[in-house]
């Protein structure tokens, strides 16, 4: 035969989108030609198949062959995935392999010279789009295909393994199980919120943020211990539920990030990029590759900013819609893909050029302060729910014997809180609607009153009012429970708002 259509993948941005790779076998001058937008890698799979086959002793054609990479979209195709499929439609146009014996399979994996198959960036989504096949992928790939196929997933080491299953010669080996368990809390392997003495308000602040998934800013002097809270602040968040934990591997997979060894993400990300790091890397894009950057990577996680006032300013303005709608888009001239971003967002930032910020000990003058402030914008201030003025621990705190709340202790709080929001509200406290504050954080009188007193004073914007009364609602559910928002809870929330110095709040710091 001549023509054969064989069913693979391939990746844009984080979702897979299947191909169905025609190969034709024609007269004329040898050639190997691929047309259909083909990358720089799809291109090379030329060679790659070459030596595939003829290490493993299987036939080359020496006629003129034409290779289309047919989906239905005006796509650039790309990576080396492709590098299978291509070398069984080969095999079956040289009538090597029956043509009914591969209609229910579909391919996924690059080939070494040696003709091993070899895993690529996107298993998981690649998989995934491909749910009405039987998927044969890379052996060392196998674990991670299981996550998202709902079908039989088969997996070879080589060339000619495949070629032998395939004309069933030998049996299909299974080196997993097919059933992949979430892994359990495994507190140990995160840094403990024990290591970090005295800062009662910036762990309960921690504390709250992770409850109801709030946006926090830690401002304080070097050395105070922002990072350490920010670092630790993961290992006291719930595990991730099945949906966010197949989302969160779908991700990690396209960046091409190491698994765990179930395959499963069920643990939140921590994502702490430096501040050099470009608009592109964070946001997520390129110019061959719609890559997830890291904001994306720290989707169901934990997006940590050290030295916040260090980053560009276009890279955190970058930050504001990905962090109200949840997700990012890229677009490109000839293509464009909506990336996940719902993120906990954890910064720190000195208060000053110096770092000291208190007065008798800052250096700066208030053209450098000023200077400096202009790094942040309203609007992503504004975006912060918590902010946490951290000063440096006492010495008697430093030395003390007696160690702090550890994170298992810590988490079960965390998780009772978040289970009651998530039972009573359907979300986390801070995604809720205005629309949905007065019927899920209702306020007694006293409560109504003080935030009245001081949104009438200019003290709280309209958002900001929403904002208080959301961690408001999160200290309740970590306080007592009770049904409805009071005075006290909103008293905390409003203290961890606007204790920041002034300029680092887009609030006016509240007076008694």
């Amino acid at each position: 035969m001549s023509f054969v259509s064989i069913r693979s993948a391939t990746l844009l941005g984080v979702q897979g989108a299947p191909v169905d790779i025609e190969i034709h076998l024609g007269m004329g001058l040898p050639g190997f030609t691929i047309v259909g937008q083909p990358d720089e890698a799809c291109r090379e799979s030329r060679d790659r198949v070459r030596a595939a086959l003829l290490s493993c002793d299987l036939p080359w054609p020496n006629r003129r062959i034409t290779v289309n990479l047919a989906n239905g979209a005006n796509e650039r195709k790309g990576g080396a995935g492709l590098d299978v499929a291509i070398a069984i439609g080969l095999l079956v146009v040289q009538e090597v392999l029956a043509a009914d014996s591969i209609t229910e399979f579909a391919f996924v994996g690059e080939l070494g010279l040696d003709g091993s198959l070899r895993s690529v960036p996107g298993v998981v989504p690649l998989v995934a789009s491909l749910d009405d096949r039987v998927v044969v992928v890379p052996r060392v790939a196998e674990r991670e295909a299981r996550v998202a196929s709902r079908r039989v997933v088969r997996s070879v080491s080589n060339l000619a393994e495949l070629v032998r299953c395939i004309r069933q010669e030998e049996q299909w080996q299974q080196s997993v199980d097919a059933h992949v368990e979430q892994t359990q809390h495994d507190i140990p392997d995160i840094p403990d919120m024990a290591d970090v003495r005295g800062q009662s308000a910036a762990r309960h602040a921690c504390e709250i943020a992770a409850a109801g998934a709030h946006h926090m800013l830690l401002v304080g002097p070097p050395g105070a211990g922002k990072s350490m809270l920010a670092q630790r602040l993961v290992g006291i968040l719930p595990n991730l539920s099945t949906h966010d934990a197949v989302t969160t591997t779908i991700v990690h997979s396209a960046a091409h990030l190491a698994l765990p060894a179930t395959g499963l993400v069920s643990r939140p990300p921590l994502r702490a990029p430096h501040h050099s790091t470009s608009l592109v890397a964070m946001v997520g894009g390129g110019t061959s590759s719609l890559r997830p950057g890291e904001i994306s990577l720290a989707t169901n996680g934990v997006l940590f900013l050290d030295e916040l006032g260090e980053f560009a300013p276009s890279v955190l303005d970058a930050l504001r819609q990905p962090l109200e709608e949840g997700v990012v888009r890229v677009a490109r001239a000839k293509s464009s893909v909506q990336l996940p971003a719902k993120f906990l967002l954890v910064a720190a930032t000195n208060p000053c050029p110096c770092g000291e910020g208190t007065p008798g000990l800052c250096v700066c003058d208030d053209r450098a302060k000023q200077k400096y402030l202009r790094r942040f914008s309203g609007p992503l201030l504004d975006r912060f729910d918590l902010r946490v003025a951290v000063t440096r621990p006492h010495v008697d705190e430093l030395l003390a014997a007696k160690p702090s709340e550890s994170s298992r202790d810590i988490a079960l709080r965390v998780a009772t809180a978040r289970d009651l929001a998530m039972s009573r509200n359907g979300c986390v406290n801070s995604a809720l609607s205005a629309d949905a504050l007065d019927k899920f954080a209702p306020l007694t009188r006293e409560a109504a009153s003080l935030l009245r007193h001081h949104v009438e004073r200019g003290r709280l914007s309209g958002r900001g009012y929403h904002r208080i009364r959301r961690v408001a609602r999160t200290v309740s559910d970590l306080r007592d429970q009770s049904e409805y928002v009071e005075e006290v809870h909103v008293a905390v929330a409003l203290a961890l708002r606007v204790g920041v110095q002034p300029q680092f709040s887009g609030d006016r710091v509240a007076q008694s």
